[in-house]
């Protein structure tokens, strides 16, 4: 369901000079910042990838760092719709990284450089970068002390997932939302950094945290970041591990691998001892005070939004390092987009995501300003003069009313932000509303299974315009509370309603919803797909038939168009019947579940993922190089290039037709 206004009111047709890279809507964080052109930025991947080489091998180590480090900046920089708490943590990791000593054990630069083979490394290196890793589990744990994850209401559907099965065998779904999900992320995040500090309580973390990151790989779309995070546990354990490991092996295996012999001293260290004091370096009293100011930055950083409180809209402002992570899970139920000409005043609408593939400026201030700024640069070309851009975003934060973000009736092209003041034109959480969660997970629990609902919430003085589709026979709207006015457009006639009051709305008719009342007011859509409906009852007609006809039941002959529903080919000349055809894919895809069910078809699936992964960064990294030695070939035969390192098989290409398929058909409102 969504709320919706009919797109081809407006200019829907822009999406393909974006495709074209002709208009392109970006959100760098520096307003200066632009990127490369596109052969360009594939050698500063290629100079990334080198720099990562270098720092995993320790060749060249320092200016692999800087190789790595510089263009990842730019990246992140360039981008704010990818800026989160991960690639936040790769930047400062990155850093660390480059100031440390990482190249004394096992790398290329010992092979050449006697007086770094096998040395010992400095103890502030492992405090730093233990220290980082402390501050993610550490300050994840406290923003989770927040009301809604401690009430179950952040991640209220996660336990829904095959990977919390077992605990549903003991637990109903609520408690393992609250106890498993909400409550055991709560416990882990704040004791992890402790129990992997400590010798005595480290197995035990190792087992618990390693089960926590392989689970969140599964469960979330969040690249490298369990596998970053399972390997800096090794950082908390002793020093001397990948020695004690290498010791045994063979030792005919021993000979290639890196010494299992003492360190040799370093004059990077300070050992202590008699008059040691008075040895110490300036270069070490730099470190020991940089380490424990980067430390006390990086605990000040989290709660620094004061600073910033034009980024502070329903978050605890920048999300990127604040470590508050999966604290607020949305669902944005409707964004309308309206543009007027500033001479003729003709308004119309346009398409959600136009000029930008990110959807990440729907839920920032700073994002919807500058997306406003960059359409009222674009739309002139389609002769829209001097356009005001009025935004009406709906979302749902830790499952309250749908509600608005953004004042519907402010030209955000003209309004102000500053990252240094609130933003007027942000509307304030409906915070008083929250006790209704409870409330609204009981008025669904007693729907039906063919019947969905919606809740809204909205602001004195404001309406929603609204759309039933034809496929939604049955809709009625009820008041939960406040005063609504409901317009029904075609019929011009209104109709008002109180707390407890409901109406039935015409399918294929528009209607406002107004608040009259002087308080928010509380109403929500119950609404039967009867389409989506029909097609079920079909369906389930279809799987009830062919079961009596394979039981004996069915002694009629099947008819022609029908018997494909048994595995028998359709006689010639007959047309496959398409509710049949439906019938035979869904059979098809729910065979197909369960065939790939087992653990070792799921490793196969994640493996054959990350090979076209690979494979189409490695190909697409050879083509920009090959266009910046030999220059750009035809459009067509780059095309052709491309669509090949594209490709994903011919079984991923068939999923993702069927899911478009599936998508364009689901019901709107």
């Amino acid at each position: 369901m969504a709320l919706d206004v009919p797109q081809e009111r407006g200019l829907g047709h822009l999406d393909q000079r974006y495709l074209d890279g002709l208009e392109v809507c970006r959100f760098p964080l520096l307003p200066f910042l632009q990127p490369l052109p596109l052969d360009w930025m594939y050698l500063l991947y290629t100079v990334m990838f080198l720099g990562a080489l270098g720092i995993m091998l320790g060749c060249c180590y320092r200016l692999s760092c800087v190789a790595f480090l510089c263009p990842y900046w730019y990246l992140f920089l360039l981008d704010k719709t990818s800026w989160n708490n991960h690639s936040y943590l790769y930047g400062l990791l990155a850093f660390q990284l480059a100031l440390l000593g990482a190249d004394r054990y096992g790398s290329v630069d010992g092979l050449f450089r006697p007086q770094k083979r096998n040395a010992h490394v400095p103890l502030w290196n492992y405090t730093l970068l233990r220290a980082q890793v402390f501050i993610v589990y550490f300050i994840a744990g406290l923003k989770k002390l927040d009301g809604d994850w401690v009430g179950g209401f952040s991640m209220g559907s996660l336990a829904r997932h095959w990977l919390f099965a077992p605990f549903r065998l003991v637990l109903s779904e609520e408690l393992t939302s609250r106890l498993v999900v909400h409550g055991g992320g709560l416990v882990l995040d704040l004791s992890a950094g402790f129990l992997l500090f400590f010798d005595a309580t480290r197995p035990l973390a190792l087992v618990f945290v390693t089960y926590f990151h392989c689970m969140n790989s599964q469960l979330f779309s969040i690249g490298m970041f369990s596998y970053t995070m399972l390997a800096t546990n090794g950082l908390f354990c002793r020093p001397e591990w990948p020695r004690g490991l290498l010791a045994r092996c063979p030792r005919w295996l021993q000979r290639v691998l890196p010494s299992t012999s003492p360190p040799q001293p370093s004059p990077d260290c300070h050992y202590g001892g008699r008059g040691a004091q008075s040895s110490l370096r300036p270069r070490q009293h730099l470190a020991a005070a940089f380490t424990i100011l980067y430390v006390l930055e990086q605990l000040f950083l989290p709660y620094s939004h004061f600073i910033t409180p034009g980024y502070n809209n329903w978050t605890n402002g920048l999300y990127g390092y604040s470590w508050d992570m999966m604290v607020h899970s949305r669902f944005h139920q409707h964004i309308k987009i309206t543009y007027r000409d500033g001479l003729t005043g003709e308004v119309g609408y346009l398409k959600p995501g136009v000029f930008t593939q990110s959807r990440r400026w729907r839920d920032h201030a700073d994002m919807l300003k500058q997306y406003s700024a960059c359409l009222s640069r674009l739309l002139p070309r389609y002769n829209v003069t001097q356009p005001s851009i009025y935004f009406d975003v709906w979302v749902s934060i830790n499952e309250r009313f749908q509600q608005r973000l953004v004042d519907p009736r402010v030209d955000l092209v003209r309004a102000p932000w500053s990252p240094w003041t609130p933003t007027p034109w942000l509307l304030p959480l409906l915070v008083d509303l929250s006790p209704w969660r409870q409330r609204l997970q009981e008025l669904e629990a007693q729907l039906d299974g063919h019947t969905d609902t919606v809740f809204i919430a909205d602001f004195p003085g404001l309406h929603l315009e609204n759309f039933v589709s034809e496929d939604l026979g049955n809709t009625s709207l009820r008041v939960l509370q406040g005063q609504v006015l409901v317009e029904l457009v075609e019929q011009q006639q209104n109709h008002s309603l109180q707390e407890g009051e409901g109406m039935q709305l015409p399918a294929g008719q528009y209607h406002k919803v107004h608040t009259v009342s002087p308080e928010p007011s509380c109403y929500m859509y119950l609404y039967v797909n009867t389409t989506a409906l029909e097609l079920e009852r079909n369906l389930t007609r279809l799987r009830e038939l062919r079961e009596r006809v394979r039981n004996g039941t069915e002694q009629s002959p099947l008819p022609p168009e029908l018997r494909p529903i048994l595995g028998e080919p359709l006689p010639a000349g007959v047309p496959l019947d398409p509710l049949v055809s439906l019938f035979l894919r869904r059979e098809q895809r729910q065979q197909r579940r369960e065939r790939d069910s087992g653990l070792a078809q799921r490793l196969h699936r994640f493996a054959r993922r990350k090979f076209f992964l690979f494979r189409r960064s490695a190909l697409m990294t050879l083509i920009a190089l090959r266009n910046l030695a030999l220059g750009r070939p035809a459009p067509e035969r780059l095309a052709q290039e491309v669509a090949f390192a594209s490709w994903r098989g011919e079984e991923e290409e068939g999923a993702r037709t069927e899911g478009e398929q599936g998508a364009r058909g689901g019901p709107e409102l």
